[in-house]
């Protein structure tokens, strides 16, 4: 295997896994999402972690497809297709980081009515 490939397949791997965890625990898995774990409890329960944790395994399978494809065609093709996956990963990865509470959990808040 080339090194293109294997820069593409680990996190690939990585990330199919944290996929799974999320799939497997699903609400519970919301307390994994970083900044979420450091809010105190009461705030906690104002957030619909259901659908955290589902948006978060669809960024983790996304991304893991992003890689598998980009460790395919590495093998398959050049291992310069590595560069390329990494450059499609990048951003979309990085629409979904928010150094912002509200940003990153808001769409997320329970409707209080």
């Amino acid at each position: 295997m080339n090194k293109g490939a294997f820069a593409c397949a680990v996190p690939c791997l990585l990330f199919l896994l944290a996929a799974l965890i999320f799939t497997v625990l699903k609400g519970k898995a919301a307390i994994l999402i970083s900044g979420f774990n450091t809010l105190p409890k009461q705030e906690r329960a104002l957030y619909d972690r259901e659908r955290m944790s589902q948006d978060h395994r669809n960024a983790f399978f996304l991304w893991s497809v992003i890689m598998g494809i980009g460790a395919m065609l590495s093998y398959l093709v050049s291992k310069y297709m590595a560069i390329v996956a990494f450059a499609v990963w990048f951003p979309v990865f990085l629409k979904d980081v928010h150094l912002d509470e509200e940003k990153a959990f808001g769409k997320y808040r329970k409707s209080t009515n």
